[in-house]
C-alpha cells in the first residue's frame, strides 16, 4: 500500500491541533485524503486552525475538548465515532512542556504535568480502544518524546510522563497484536513548534527561542506519517542525530556517560538562568 493511501478516506482524531506538530499532522492528513476531527481546548484557536484548512471542505471537523478532563475525552471520541461511524487513527497529541529544577517541583507542578502530558493520553486510549475492538481495526498515535527514552535533567516531571506515554504504546502493541488494532508512539526530538517559547504555564516569552537545529513541524509531520503508516511502533524524529543518541545511551559507555553528564551540568545552569529571569 502506498503511504499516501494508507490515510485516504480515513477518520482521524487529532489532539492538540491547533498549533506545532498537531496542526501540522492536521494538515498532512487531510492532504493524503483524510477525514481530520480538530481538538483544542480554546474554540477560537481551534476554529482559526480549521479555518486556515478551510479549502479541504467538510473533512476538516473541529473537537473543543480538554483532555485533562476524562469525561470530556470520551464523549467528544465517541461522538466523533458515532458521526463518521468508525474510528481509523487517534493521535493523542496534546501535551505541555516543563522546565525546572527538581528540588524546586510542588505536587501541585507534578499534577499539573502528569494530568497534562499523561492521563490526557491515558483517556483518550480508555475511550477509544472499546471503539477500535468492536471494529476489529484502528490504529493509536500517541505523542512522546525522545526525553521518554533518554534522560532529561531539569525536565523530570516531563520526562517522567513521556516514558509513561512509550511504555503504555510498546505494552499495548504487544498486548493487542492479532486484534486488529496498531500502537504507535512519537518521540519528537527538536521540532520547531511554540513549546520551546512558552514557560511552564505556557505564557509565551520572547527570551526563549526555538532550538536553531529544530526541523519544521512539517517536515515531522510527513515523516510521522509516513512511519506510521508503515505500522512503525517507536517513531524518532528527526531520525537523526536522535536515533543515535537513544542507541548509544542504551549501550552505555564510559564516552556517553560524561556526554550526559555534562550536558546535565548545562541544562542544570539554564535552569538556573531561566529560573533567576522568573521564565519558569
Amino acid at each position: 500500500m502506498d503511504q499516501n493511501d494508507y490515510y485516504k478516506d480515513k477518520i482521524c482524531i487529532v489532539t492538540g491541533a491547533n498549533s506545532g506538530i498537531g496542526y501540522a499532522l492536521s494538515e498532512e492528513l487531510l492532504s493524503r485524503g483524510a477525514t481530520v476531527y480538530m481538538a483544542g481546548r480554546n474554540p477560537e484557536k481551534v476554529a482559526k486552525a480549521a479555518a486556515q484548512l478551510a479549502a479541504h471542505g467538510d473533512r476538516v471537523r473541529i473537537i473543543i475538548v480538554d483532555v485533562t478532563k476524562q469525561e470530556q475525552v470520551e464523549k467528544t471520541i465517541e461522538g466523533a465515532a458515532a458521526e463518521a461511524g468508525r474510528l481509523d487513527v487517534l493521535f493523542n497529541n496534546a501535551g505541555i512542556g516543563d522546565i525546572r529544577l527538581f528540588e524546586t517541583a510542588t505536587l501541585e507542578d507534578w499534577s499539573r504535568v502528569i494530568n497534562g502530558n499523561l492521563w490526557s493520553v491515558i483517556y483518550g486510549v480508555h475511550a477509544a480502544l472499546p471503539i477500535m475492538l468492536k471494529q476489529g481495526s484502528g490504529h493509536i498515535v500517541n505523542t512522546s518524546s525522545i526525553e521518554g527514552l533518554i534522560p532529561a535533567p531539569t525536565e523530570v516531571l516531563y520526562s517522567l510522563t513521556k516514558y509513561g506515554i512509550v511504555g503504555l504504546t510498546e505494552s499495548l502493541r504487544y498486548e493487542l497484536a492479532g486484534k486488529g488494532l496498531h500502537f504507535s508512539v512519537v518521540c519528537p526530538g527538536a521540532i520547531a513548534t511554540p513549546i520551546f517559547t512558552k514557560d511552564n504555564v505556557g505564557k509565551v516569552h520572547e527570551e526563549l527561542q526555538i532550538p536553531e537545529d529544530a526541523i519544521p513541524a512539517d517536515e515531522a509531520a510527513a515523516v510521522i506519517l509516513d512511519r506510521v503508516a508503515e505500522r512503525q511502533g517507536i517513531i524518532i524524529v528527526p531520525e537523526e542525530p536522535y536515533t543515535s543518541y537513544w542507541k548509544d545511551y542504551v549501550r552505555g559507555g564510559r564516552e556517553i556517560e560524561e556526554a550526559f553528564l555534562n550536558n546535565a551540568q548545562e541544562r542544570r545552569a539554564r535552569a538556573v538562568t531561566l529560573r533567576n529571569k522568573r521564565l519558569i
